[in-house]
């Protein structure tokens, strides 16, 4: 028989081609699929939409290599999906209100208004050289008085349905420079006013507040949501819902206040109580020979943050106020201490202390000589004696020395002290959350000023909706100290009251920023509407958000405050759904090259306009993708970049090189080895671009390149499959680097534009491997490794293991006690 030849003819030589030029390139398309609006989202019936939101960007200044991370990756699945058929809207928008931008008013005597929009215009520029699909029909800006009007309706929304309300409330004040201090002014450690260097202390003002308090136990229900673990458990924790109870206790002076506790069975062990130091009650129970001592450490407690003064692992510090108040349980008389491990932001500012059972109030009553009284006898424990214990017991068990309780066992212990609690009217079973209602007052001008009059007859007065917006003055005087222009200006805080057209003044504090990016999804929806805050014939086609991109750190203030604004809209009528956004994910971060956090001060800032004007967008954007798995992040690599260069210059030759190539000859199994590749890549693309795993996706279409290199070499180029392969090559690549697929698509011949073909579809049958590695053991050792036809069966794969000359060798003649087949994978003979 004539051995057939396997000789393959090489693709001839072809000649020089154009260079890759990226910075030719890449500005040509941008401008392009701008002014083309290629990219532009309308209502559209016949397809299936999807509204992809990724977080608009704080108006800084600069594009830094986090925003790119978050966002090039973002564009590049809203890319896939629309390839896949889906109507995409991909917006953008800046989120600028702030106090940076008044921080930067003082320090270089520039107006906000004027910082923030030049820092706009320069971030516009960055965003487009990202080649995105931004619909820029739908930008919206937080600032423009058109967005904020908006802000100011909704608030008077809540105003109107009591969701809005207005309280006394500590801030972090500067004596000073005689203003209230945001957490950014405040240096950390010392606790000082970053401009004066003055100790901050806390002063209470009227400021207002809205009732996400509310709405905590929906918040609590993330059952309609495809949103990160991490995500929900933050949430959770934010909110921390507890069971237990409310005990009303009394002072000796007959003062009632509410204790919460979530061991009510453990009542008769308080044998001390101990008050925040901003409770009411301190100063009225304080004595006259404590009044110093407790007045000092308040004092000092107002300068130390919640963070600081929760820390598990400082000292529980407290002076005892001179005064008792009475256990309702037993009449006892107990002593009353103040210590700053007590917060007035949770529970009710005040604890009943059980050392006996809490290890905290433990270490503080063998510190200060307080007793310690054992109520709960954990199970095969005889007796316990106070005055000898090592630690506290925060067990549960059978209740002791609780009076007509005692003996109660431990699985009735809770329910029955709340009714004991109940039937004697000292308290009742309870909920508490460590979530507080949202303040939202600001004593700052650069924000959306808050739409109430004060009139002297009528009090607070809501602006008409029709003098809406309230327009920030533009002619404002900036003082070193920081206080608000708004409460300085001659003239524009005075106005007249709606109800009686007397004189009356503004509220001079803004809205917290986070009010403005509550909504600014809906804003995108219709941004120049002006008959309401969005059209709501847009809001029935695009709402909800499909997916949401972004990181974890805004996971307990702005998701969660989007929520509560989407649930009070919901109440109010004005949207539909019990959620805003359906999938939520989050990225990772990007390290500088020292591992070390980007910032200025440490010299390791990389600059994504340098990296695009040296090596183009499509590289960052590759290299982003490739280099990290997208919720991990890592550290910046220069050198890893030079791989995602090489790719990138190996696919533009590859593809020129097939303008005029003619095939000569490829084998059978050629073809089939690199259909069968195609088809793969294709299956592995679509289902990693869906489950946010870029990495291996361009790592995929690496490995495509590769095997297309080798279907050259074997003489394929300009053979029809090479061609198809060359073709859903750029199409996979377009949702990733967008630039060079479309020029190459157009240098192919092929129709503009790439970005509006159809999303390539696998064979599983082209795609099956025709063979397969069976790994054969004896007594679990690794003794061969053979090709086999993929369609082998377990008996197949059980007779071949016996057969195999290796595995026969290392039986030794033995009979197999066992055969054990893991299909397709390996066979295990046992002897």
């Amino acid at each position: 028989m004539t051995k057939k030849s396997t000789k393959r003819s090489k693709t001839k030589p072809r000649g020089r081609v154009d260079r890759y030029d990226p910075s030719e390139i890449e500005p040509r398309w941008q401008q392009r699929w701008e002014a083309d609006e290629l990219y532009r989202a309308g209502i559209d019936p016949k397809r299936p939409k999807y509204y992809f939101l990724t977080m608009l960007p704080y108006t800084s200044g600069d594009m830094h290599i986090g925003h790119w991370y978050a966002m090039t990756p973002s564009d590049a699945r809203a890319r896939y999906l629309r390839m896949r058929g889906y109507n995409v809207m991909f917006p953008p928008g800046f989120d600028a209100f702030g106090l940076p931008a008044e921080n930067a008013a003082i320090a270089r005597g520039i107006h906000p208004r004027d910082w923030t929009y030049a820092n706009i215009d320069n971030m516009r520029r960055q965003m487009r050289s990202m080649g995105a699909m931004w619909d820029w029909k739908r930008e919206a800006i937080s600032s423009d008085p058109e967005y904020y009007r908006w802000s100011q309706w909704f608030f008077l929304k809540f105003f109107q349905n009591e969701l809005a309300y207005k309280k006394m409330s500590p801030v972090d004040w500067c004596p000073q420079c005689n203003t209230s201090l945001a957490r950014e002014q405040v240096i950390t450690e010392k606790r000082v006013c970053e401009r004066c260097k003055t100790p901050v202390t806390k002063k209470d003002l009227e400021q207002w507040f809205f009732r996400i308090t509310n709405f905590a136990d929906e918040l609590l229900d993330f059952s309609l949501l495809d949103w990160p673990e991490p995500v929900r458990l933050l949430q959770t924790n934010w909110i921390g819902r507890s069971e237990g109870a409310r005990a009303t206790f009394h002072t000796e002076h007959g003062d009632a206040f509410e204790v919460f506790t979530t061991r009510p069975d453990t009542l008769w062990g308080a044998t001390f109580m101990v008050l925040a130091p901003e409770h009411p009650l301190v100063e009225k129970l304080t004595t006259p020979e404590q009044h110093e001592t407790v007045h000092a450490y308040v004092e000092e407690a107002k300068r130390q943050t919640d963070i600081e003064r929760e820390a598990t692992d400082r000292e529980k510090t407290g002076v005892f106020t001179g005064g008792y108040a009475v256990n309702p349980v037993n009449d006892e008389r107990i002593p009353v201490w103040v210590a700053d491990y007590v917060l007035m932001t949770y529970g009710t500012g005040a604890i009943m202390a059980v050392p006996a059972h809490d290890q905290r109030d433990f270490e503080f009553a063998r510190k200060h000589g307080l007793e310690v009284r054992p109520v709960i006898l954990p199970e095969g424990v005889e007796a316990l004696d106070g005055k000898t214990m090592p630690e506290a017991l925060p067990v549960y068990g059978k209740m002791i020395n609780s009076g007509p309780l005692s003996d109660t066992p431990a699985d009735k212990a809770i329910d029955r002290t709340n009714a004991y609690l109940e039937e004697r009217g000292i308290g009742k079973a309870a909920v508490n959350y460590r979530l507080h209602d949202w303040l939202i007052s600001r004593q700052r001008y650069w924000g959306a000023p808050i739409p109430i009059v004060y009139c002297p007859e009528h009090g607070q007065v809501p602006v008409p909706e029709d003098q809406l917006p309230i327009e920030l003055p533009a002619d404002v005087e900036w003082l070193p100290t920081g206080e608000s222009p708004l409460k300085l200006h001659p003239s524009w805080k005075h106005t007249t009251c709606p109800i009686c057209d007397r004189e009356a003044e503004r509220d001079t504090d803004t809205m917290d920023t986070f009010m403005c990016s509550s909504w600014y999804h809906l804003r995108y929806l219709s941004p120049d509407y002006d008959k309401g805050p969005f059209d709501p014939v847009e809001y029935d086609y695009w709402m909800p958000v499909d997916t949401y991109t972004g990181g974890i750190e805004h996971a307990t203030l702005h998701l969660m405050y989007t929520r509560f604004f989407h649930k009070v809209l919901r109440d109010l009528k004005l949207a539909e759904g019990h959620e805003p956004m359906m999938q939520q994910r989050n990225q990772g971060q990007i390290l500088g090259p020292d591992n070390q956090r980007m910032s200025k001060s440490r010299g390791n800032v990389i600059d994504p306009d340098d990296v695009v004007r040296t090596h183009g967008a499509d590289t960052m954007r590759a290299y982003l993708m490739f280099a990290y798995r997208w919720s991990d992040g890592g550290a910046w690599n220069a050198d890893n970049i030079q791989g995602v260069i090489r790719w990138l210059n190996r696919v533009w030759t590859l593809c020129l090189e097939t303008a005029n190539a003619q095939a000569s000859g490829p084998m059978p199994e050629d073809v089939r080895t690199l259909q069968r590749k195609l088809h793969q890549t294709i299956r592995q693309a679509s289902h990693d671009l869906e489950t946010f795993e870029f990495n291996t996706v361009i790592s995929a279409l690496m490995e495509l390149t590769n095997a297309i290199t080798d279907a050259r070499d074997a003489g394929m180029a300009g053979h029809e499959s090479y061609q198809e392969t060359i073709e859903t090559l750029l199409l996979l690549m377009a949702p990733l680097t967008p630039h060079i697929a479309e020029e190459l698509w157009m240098r192919l011949g092929k129709p503009y534009s790439i970005h509006t073909q159809s999303w390539p579809e696998f064979d599983p049958e082209i795609a099956k491997e025709e063979q397969i590695t069976l790994v054969l053991q004896v007594n679990g050792k690794v003794r061969d490794r053979v090709q086999v036809p993929a369609s082998i069966t377990d008996d197949e794969a059980r007779q071949m293991a016996l057969e195999n000359e290796s595995v026969q060798r290392h039986m030794a003649g033995a009979e197999p006690r066992q055969v054990i087949v893991v299909s397709k994978r390996l066979v295990n003979v046992v002897v």
